[in-house]
């Protein structure tokens, strides 16, 4: 038994990702358990808008950080505030009891502003729009979308070059007169398509079964899944050319899953996370998913007001796929270069 005990750990230590994703997974849940898992936001971003919104920004306690105050404006300016993703919080001061528009495609930063609210009393008059029962399943859902569309492009997709590898038919591409760029988009048009197909039907059934609105444009919504999808079936790709197995390529894209899962927004907000591992979210994929699919399955946001994580989602689908392309052609270099020389060429 020592004996069987001594070859086992010979054989782990020579898988040294093996050895890393047992040492580094670890670490990582800790990390997030300890900084990043916290339900309980601490500020809001707040505009304060009407005839009285000095007066009013002036007597608010630091939980509500302002960022704007106009002296004009009403209801139909705060929707359109918190639509586009601009704050988390509108108070109109008109003349009266102020009104306070609450963003609840937000869920956690909205529950800590009613609870802050609810404090007040008679004094404000809370309005929560977008998820005005703060459901849970209403900012779940846009999210398992995008977590779904991870599942099967890093996962399913992250094997894809490896059976090639291990059944011997990497050399028989190398020899094909495609260029590696034409192979990658051969091989994950098909998980495009699958992924594309499970996302329709898995947003059909969150709209149905959970009674999740659908207030934006489908098509700004697909463009923003397609965008998500071709990042995250890149990133499998990769994972596929640094791998010499199956195993390898699983171990990998789980290390690729975990932080998506944790780091995102998906489960604990990014604004209650620690600010060291904040910035770890704003690198995620996931993170511009979910922004997308809340802002227009939930409130209806236009294309404009989403600029940003469709230009980072695209940015990052350039820089993913390139870097699968050059480590894909590096790969078949020494094949197209031993194909390339003359017969019977004496090599040294």
């Amino acid at each position: 038994m020592r004996a069987m005990i001594r070859k086992e750990f010979r054989e782990l230590f020579r898988d040294k990702r093996t050895v890393g994703l047992i040492v580094a997974l670890p670490l990582l849940l800790l990390v997030v358990f300890g900084y990043a898992a916290n339900f309980y936001v601490t500020s809001v971003h707040t505009a304060v808008i009407g005839s009285q919104s000095q007066q009013v920004s002036s007597a608010l306690p630091d939980f509500f950080e302002i960022s704007k105050t106009e002296s004009s404006g009403g209801a139909e300016q705060a929707r359109n505030l918190l639509r586009d993703d601009s704050v988390d919080v509108v108070f109109v001061a008109d003349s009266g009891k102020p009104q306070v528009y609450v963003d609840g495609s937000n869920l956690f930063a909205a529950q800590s502003t009613v609870g802050r609210l609810n404090a007040l009393g008679d004094k404000v008059s809370v309005h929560v729009l977008f998820n005005p029962d703060l459901k849970t399943s209403w900012v779940m859902i846009p999210a398992i979308i995008g977590l779904i569309l991870t599942f099967i492009g890093t996962i399913i997709t992250s094997i894809g070059l490896v059976r090639e590898r291990e059944a011997g038919t990497l050399e028989q591409l190398a020899v094909m007169p495609i260029r590696p760029s034409s192979i990658i988009l051969g091989k994950i048009t098909p998980y495009f398509i699958l992924g594309a197909v499970d996302m329709i039907i898995v947003t059909v059934l969150g709209v149905w079964l959970f009674g999740v609105p659908f207030n934006g444009n489908v098509l700004v919504f697909a463009l923003g899944a397609a965008l998500f999808l071709f990042v995250v079936l890149g990133i499998g790709v990769f994972i596929s050319t640094i791998s010499q197995n199956s195993g390898q390529a699983i171990q990998t894209a789980i290390f690729f899953l975990m932080p998506q899962i944790l780091l995102s927004g998906m489960i604990f907000p990014l604004e209650a996370m620690a600010a060291g591992v904040r910035w770890i979210g704003y690198l995620l994929p996931l993170t511009y998913f979910t922004m997308i699919s809340r802002g227009v399955m939930l409130r209806g946001a236009s294309i404009t007001s989403l600029w940003l994580p469709f230009l980072v989602l695209a940015v990052m689908a350039v820089l993913v796929f390139s870097a699968a392309t050059l480590r894909f052609r590096r790969d078949l270099a020494p094949e197209r270069k031993a194909d390339k020389q003359p017969a019977g060429a004496v090599t040294s």
